[in-house]
């Protein structure tokens, strides 16, 4: 349940107009809210942001403004009733606090027709998209946020605690994972997140512990000679001094608008619609170049090959938003945002390390974690991902035979 805000007037974005309502409802004249609105001055349209962050035991890395949350759930709910009721305010209570947001941003928030529930406005939807794009193109920014000040703090408490250090191509099952660590094992997991090549050149240059990565292993073929994958992968594994820990599977595919109305089912299809791209250096994007490459599709010729996303929910946002027909990634993210998802292939999720790291209490820890039944339960709640030789320790000749194929070029 969202708290409700407390009676003093203040906007969603600032206070001054809070406190002119409430001068407006106390004024000797009896003006009545409409007046104010009328004869106040007008609201500006650049708009400062405070951010704070309070400490907790269970970790929620996002940002929050009541504000979007009651938008939220009046748009899901379909009246200003049920929403209210899903909040636990009184009707009384939520009619008021968007009336007096209304006049605090100077716009209307939701549409009163009469004899028709209430909706949102064209305005507040359009607000509430640009926050959904926000908290999605910032997902990895945020949790890396709240992992170096708990990181600090958590020191500053207990300068003894265990950390594991872990660089990781962004994923919705890691911050979980995170959780898992701290309060199974008390082992702190200094989890940043980047992109996959990015994480495995921190390993190499012994930055982190751990590198998080995510690899086609049903498909073989996508990692032939010369192919996206290898030319990627293979220069920054060290198959002699490294270990594969495996953390499960996810699948990937094309995160397209909700029925498919483009009627896209394969890469060869992204030809006919507009798309959105993950970065350069991404597991994502090499990926997607390999499929592209094994059926023959040049990128050139895939309108918003160019443009990209920084996150899986950033693209699935996107393409929620009608701003694109497809992109690429995972299921979990194209459920979340309410949109369809085509799934192409399974990948496997691994943890890189030294072979000597292994030998460790920190990697011991892990792989406790990795192996229980509520990592197990973990991954079921989120769409796509499966415990597949979750907490196995594999080698990598074994695991990725095109990788010693590549060494020995």
């Amino acid at each position: 349940m969202i708290k409700a805000p407390e009676r003093r007037g203040r906007g969603a974005f600032g206070d001054a107009a809070g406190r002119a309502l409430a001068g407006a409802r106390g004024s000797p004249g009896g003006h009545s809210l409409r007046q104010w609105a009328m004869t106040a001055q007008p609201p500006t349209d650049i708009l400062s942001v405070d951010l704070h962050y309070a400490l907790g035991t269970a970790r929620r890395s996002t940002l929050h403004n009541p504000f979007f949350e009651v938008l939220k759930t009046v748009r899901d709910a379909g009246s200003i009733a049920e929403g209210a009721r899903r909040l636990g305010w009184s009707y009384r209570h939520l009619w008021g606090f968007l009336k007096q947001q209304e006049i605090s941003h100077g716009r209307a928030l939701i549409l009163w027709d009469k004899g028709k529930a209430a909706r949102l406005s064209p305005f507040a939807d359009k607000l509430l998209w640009a926050e959904t794009r926000i908290q999605a193109r910032l997902a990895a920014d945020i949790e890396n946020l709240a992992t170096e000040i708990g990181r600090e703090l958590t020191v500053a408490f207990n300068d003894t605690v265990p950390i594991a250090t872990c660089v990781a191509s962004h994923d919705l099952a890691l911050p979980m994972l995170r959780q898992l660590c701290e309060t199974r094992q008390g082992l702190l997991m200094d989890l940043r997140f980047s992109g996959s090549l990015d994480a495995l050149a921190a390993l190499r240059t012994r930055r982190v512990q751990f590198a998080g990565i995510h690899l086609p292993c049903s498909r073989p073929d996508l990692a032939g000679p010369g192919s996206p994958m290898q030319h990627a992968f293979a220069p920054l594994l060290r198959m002699e001094h490294e270990k594969l820990i495996q953390m499960g599977r996810r699948t990937q595919g094309l995160i397209v608008a909700k029925g498919n109305p483009a009627r896209l089912c394969s890469v060869a299809d992204l030809v006919r619609g507009s798309f959105v791209n993950r970065e350069v250096g991404t597991g994502t994007r090499a990926l997607l170049d390999a499929l592209l490459q094994a059926d023959g599709v040049p990128a050139q010729k895939i309108r918003g090959y160019e443009r990209i996303e920084p996150t899986h929910l950033a693209v699935a946002a996107a393409v929620a938003a009608g701003d694109a027909e497809a992109g690429f990634g995972i299921e979990a993210a194209a459920r979340r945002m309410g949109v369809d998802f085509v799934p192409l292939v399974f990948e496997d999720c691994f943890l890189v390390c030294d072979r000597a790291t292994l030998e460790g209490p920190i990697a011991r820890s892990l792989l406790e974690v990795l192996s229980s039944q509520a990592w197990h339960d973990v991954l079921t709640t989120l769409p796509g991902y499966d415990a597949h030789q979750a907490g196995k320790v594999l080698t990598l000749r074994r695991t990725l035979p095109w990788l010693a194929q590549a060494l020995k070029r």
